[in-house]
């Protein structure tokens, strides 16, 4: 029996309204030598109704279903990469769907060298009324990139992979990286794309394959009203310095911009909050910057620009 090439994996969680869309985009891409494995985080809406009517499907080699909510979409990843067969993993999330041509492009990408191991294309932003609202963008039509510098160029402020459905990755290096993705609830992500360049080369093409929705349902939503992007987001930057990914002057600028935009916004977080978000930046283990200096540095910056919005006005 011939092993395919990529394994299609499909976390599921009450997505029924996009499922079909979703496994019809996979099934119609013109690269064909896949497997399609379908997860679902004992979901509450019929997306179990939607999912078994491709049971007997040739491409879906496995539908699994959990008996208990996981609480995380990255323990559902995990589940799924350690029952895929294929030497490369798409993630294909179950309320994103994509054009047929995704596979073909960053397969190519892949395959045309070895030491590259992590693919993607560009993604347009979709909201809940199908208007596209933002979409990411590349210099290039395609691009390779080393692990180290597409890490210090393109994640340090910012996840350039913003979408897991834009991305297809070598799947040999999963067993040798680092699982702290899975302690985080909504970085979890760009931890994860962080642990798997540094094993290759990122292969980019400027192609928007991919359409990503963005809705009041996802992760993202909570996080940025409780502030756990702010906090997950200074945890990554502590570990990208502490494991000599990035030099201590970016990881000081990067701090120091993430902390402004913290302390603009502090006064709408609830006290526990508030609390959790100045733990990430004041008293996490090895810390370079004192508190002290943070705040400095924010009230100077916010007091500029309310200076500078006042002399505009003249």
């Amino acid at each position: 029996m011939n092993l395919p090439i990529v394994s299609v994996i499909i976390p599921n969680y009450n997505h029924a309204a996009f499922l079909e869309q979703r496994i019809t985009s996979v099934l119609q891409q013109t690269f064909q030598d896949f497997e399609v494995i379908v997860l679902d985080d004992c979901s509450t809406d019929n997306s179990r109704d939607i999912i078994e009517r491709y049971r007997q499907h040739p491409k879906v080699s496995q539908i699994i279903y959990n008996t208990t909510n996981s609480g995380s979409v990255f323990k559902q990843w995990k589940k799924g990469i350690e029952a895929a067969a294929g030497q490369y993993v798409w993630l294909a999330e179950s309320d994103d769907w994509c054009e047929p041509t995704l596979l073909q492009y960053l397969t190519a990408g892949l395959l045309q060298n070895k030491q590259n191991v992590l693919a993607y294309c560009q993604s347009y932003a979709i909201d809940g009324d199908n208007k596209v609202f933002w979409q990411t963008q590349h210099g290039y039509l395609a691009d390779t990139v080393e692990g180290l510098p597409f890490i210090q160029q393109y994640m340090v402020d910012r996840n350039a992979i913003v979408n897991a459905s834009m991305a297809v990755w070598k799947k040999e290096l999963f067993a040798g990286i680092q699982q702290d993705y899975l302690e985080y609830k909504f970085a979890g992500d760009r931890v994860f794309w962080i642990n798997l360049c540094r094993g290759g080369n990122v292969f980019i093409t400027a192609r928007v394959l991919n359409y990503f929705r963005s809705h009041s349902g996802d992760v993202s939503t909570p996080a940025y009203r409780t502030g756990l992007n702010f906090t997950e987001d200074a945890r990554i930057l502590h570990k990208l310095f502490h494991e000599t990914l990035i030099p201590a002057s970016v990881y000081k600028r990067a701090l120091r911009k993430l902390h402004r935009q913290f302390w603009e916004q502090r006064a709408r977080f609830e006290p526990a909050a508030l609390a959790d978000i100045e733990q990430g930046f004041y008293r996490m283990p090895g810390a370079v910057i004192p508190a002290a200096s943070l705040k400095r540095d924010a009230r100077w910056k916010l007091l500029r620009m309310q200076l500078k919005k006042v002399f505009s006005k003249r």
